[in-house]
């Protein structure tokens, strides 16, 4: 036989070869979802109505690790994200369950981004007929974090209330006292004026700091489009950039979708621009990008706001995030900072299983960096088109 005709049938053996072994692997595959989706129908609506009512986070969990079903609670500590598990530890530990056949009660540390601190949540797992796995878990951490924030909070709060106190005394007083030089009781007045703000802008971020440290720190937990957090954060500095003349630059790449409250995730970035604002120079530029990041079995969203402004020292970069601490007390004051925006920030971010980091050098500028969970479930537009 011609070998260059031996050659091309010898090819032509191995290319069908080849594609009969595809066709296998995408039969399989296919087999694979037609029966995880099999399984999901098996779960019935009055299981679902139970689950509901549960406190702790629940998830039941197929045979091929698919999600079967997870309630509400189970999406707020990112056990289930879209139809998968939220973490590789959790599905470590539920593969373990389910070959071994035993129940699991303990702990379970999620690794979050470097910088932050794991996550612990309290789990317990079941194994039931045809390899399904049944999650539940609670996260207690949550609870003595917040017995130790109080402690050292109302340490603080009552230092950091006595000096607006004390400046809307004394400029009362001075008003009284210069009522015949109207001069001197309109610079009083203003200046009374300037002090009362800064005493009600520092009594609602107590109030919004409280609410965060608290057993339920959201307020709601619905898909939230971060574009429009973004939007809505740039709206509300505006025109505090305008006064300093700094550019405000937005840069998307795309779609960004996480599951939580859109009102304090627009606070949570407002404070970075503004913060990012105060501590630039006149004619300056803060930059807002936001980014999709992450692997394929933890993606996530990252909200970048950056500035050229004095930035801040290494070590003051420990403490930014700590309640009342200011890296300039002098330009804090100016600006009408209390010193929260920052430990608000980083509250908002844990609430929502995220983290906030921070690059920063002397005289180069700062980029503080909020990490969320990407939402991989149904997008709240695709739903409302289905209906």
């Amino acid at each position: 036989m011609n070998p260059a005709l031996a050659g091309l049938i010898g090819a032509g053996v191995a290319l069908v070869g080849c594609l009969f072994f595809y066709l296998i692997h995408r039969g399989r595959e296919g087999w694979r979802q037609l029966e995880a989706q099999r399984n999901a129908d098996k779960v019935s609506q009055e299981l679902r109505d139970v689950l509901t009512l549960i406190p702790s986070g629940v998830v039941m969990v197929g045979p091929h690790d698919e999600i079967l079903v997870a309630n509400e609670q189970a999406l707020t500590l990112n056990l289930a994200r879209g139809n998968r598990l939220g973490f590789p530890e959790l599905l470590e530990l539920v593969r373990t369950v389910r070959a071994s056949g035993e129940p699991y009660r303990g702990p379970v540390t999620r690794a979050m981004l470097p910088g932050s601190d794991p996550v612990e949540i309290q789990a317990r797992l079941a194994p039931f007929d045809d390899d399904r796995v049944l999650v539940l878990a609670d996260d207690e951490s949550s609870q003595r974090r917040v017995d130790a924030v109080r402690r050292d909070f109302v340490a603080n709060i009552s230092h950091e209330l006595k000096t607006p106190i004390g400046a809307v005394s004394v400029l009362s007083e001075a008003v009284e006292a210069a009522y015949d030089d109207p001069e001197a009781v309109k610079k009083f007045a203003t200046r009374l004026q300037m002090e009362t703000a800064r005493l009600a802008e520092l009594i609602n971020q107590i109030i919004d700091l409280s609410r965060l440290q608290s057993e339920d720190p959201m307020l709601a937990s619905e898909v939230v489009d971060i574009n429009d957090v973004v939007t809505e954060a740039v709206s509300r500095s505006r025109e505090r950039a305008n006064q300093r003349e700094v550019s405000l630059i937005v840069a998307r790449t795309g779609e960004a979708f996480v599951l939580g409250d859109q009102w304090q995730l627009t606070d949570a970035v407002t404070n970075l621009v503004q913060n990012a604002i105060s501590y630039s120079g006149e004619r300056a530029r803060v930059t807002i990008s936001v980014m999709c990041v992450g692997t394929d079995s933890d993606p996530q969203v990252e909200i970048k706001v950056s500035d050229n402004g004095i930035g801040i020292r290494p070590e003051d970069q420990e403490r930014v995030f700590e309640r009342f601490y200011r890296v300039d007390y002098g330009r804090s004051r100016e600006s009408g900072g209390t010193g929260l925006g920052l430990s608000i920030v980083r509250h908002i971010a844990g609430a929502h299983g995220g983290s906030i980091r921070l690059w920063s050098r002397p005289g180069q500028g700062s980029t503080f960096t909020l990490s969320l969970p990407t939402y991989l479930g149904p997008r709240p537009d695709a739903e409302s088109d289905e209906e």
